[in-house]
């Protein structure tokens, strides 16, 4: 295995600025303040957090094995106040009632694929590496990337490319990999991207590698990565205290749209058009602390470019919804299929991979 790479966390200073309110007033009221980093990786902003705000106890969720091993390690001197959990961020909601049963004073999530993940080649996410062709945030089960590529029809590689990788030349790339499989299976990624970069016509402007996209659109099929993020985001939000806070850190436009959707549905008044009077119940339940979406500095997307297509957005819980009495988290999607569901329906087996054991 080559050596870990040192990660620098990325806006790491306006995370803890737009944190720290939500962690002082729960303070204030007598109360340890928890907080809870969904994507821990390498442990670098919860490092940070713990550092910075001394009196907070911090639960990091990560469902890499690998991550979680040597997060620890680094966050050992913080003694109990750190508090590993072998999970996927979807399961926030659990983890913040068992942890924080009064409420979460702040939460960060950092999405996508780790520096870790990407520097290691023997993970498969770089395609500028050979490596098997894995991509499992998750190495103990689950479904790789070969397999999707082995295994997934022309019309559903076709889907996964245009949906999650908004690539363009998908139905071309698709058809390119049916072909060529059928004389000799993918299994290692130099293989695989030489057949996109043979496939992409040389008239073809593109910004990047040819398999940026694909990679991208791969990665997120076999994590069940946007599944996942639409049910975090608003368990995350159910879970903050009254002046709370969440800091959400997205690389990509499928990413960010979920977040921005979520965060306006929650900060938007619910009071029927045509009403005089906005009663109580239908006043915001959140306020959006960032202004459309925060970027990176040029000085940090010069020392750190990794935080160059960052979109940061960030709100504060202003009060807890009677129950019964507001629109639920879980109605929000009630006319778009279910991604199991549909796959099921299709006969093919779903790419999700199984829920990790919590281990705390």
């Amino acid at each position: 295995m080559e050596e870990t790479p040192q990660h620098t966390p990325v806006l790491l200073e306006r995370t803890l600025e737009l944190l720290a309110p939500g962690i002082e007033r729960i303070a204030a009221t007598g109360i340890v303040p928890v907080l809870i980093d969904g994507t821990l990786g390498l442990g670098g902003h919860s490092e940070a957090m713990l550092s910075r705000f001394p009196d907070a106890r911090l639960v990091g969720i990560d469902r890499d094995t690998s991550a979680l091993e040597l997060s620890r390690a680094r966050l050992a001197p913080f003694g109990d106040r750190f508090i590993g959990v072998h999970a996927v961020y979807d399961e926030i909601g659990e983890i913040a009632a068992e942890h924080a049963p009064d409420g979460v004073a702040g939460i960060l999530l950092d999405l996508g694929v780790s520096s870790m993940q990407l520097d290691l080649a023997e993970r498969g996410f770089a395609y500028s590496k050979d490596a098997p062709l894995d991509m499992r945030m998750d190495t103990t089960r689950g479904i790789t990337a070969a397999e999707i590529i082995a295994e997934y029809s022309e019309f559903e590689l076709r889907r996964i490319f245009q949906e999650y990788g908004e690539e363009k030349l998908a139905g071309r790339y698709a058809r390119k990999i049916v072909q060529r499989r059928a004389e000799r299976p993918f299994t290692r990624s130099a293989d695989f991207v030489q057949l996109i970069a043979d496939a992409t016509p040389a008239a073809v402007q593109r910004a990047g590698h040819p398999a940026k996209r694909v990679f991208q659109a791969l990665r997120i099929e076999v994590n069940g990565e946007l599944a996942a993020l639409e049910a975090a985001v608003p368990a995350a939000l159910d879970s903050l205290a009254i002046g709370g806070r969440i800091v959400v850190l997205a690389y990509q436009s499928l990413e960010d749209r979920i977040v921005k959707q979520e965060l306006q549905r929650r900060s938007s008044s619910t009071a029927p058009a045509g009403l005089p009077v906005e009663l109580p119940e239908h006043r915001p339940e959140f306020s959006l602390l960032v202004r459309g979406a925060g970027r990176a500095t040029e000085q940090e997307m010069a020392e750190n470019p990794r935080a160059t297509p960052v979109r940061l957005r960030a709100a504060e819980r202003l009060r807890i919804p009677e129950r019964g009495s507001e629109r639920r988290s879980d109605s929000r999607s009630d006319s778009r299929p279910d991604a199991r569901s549909t796959d099921s329906a299709r006969g093919r087996r779903p790419a999700r991979p199984p829920r990790p054991e919590r281990a705390s």
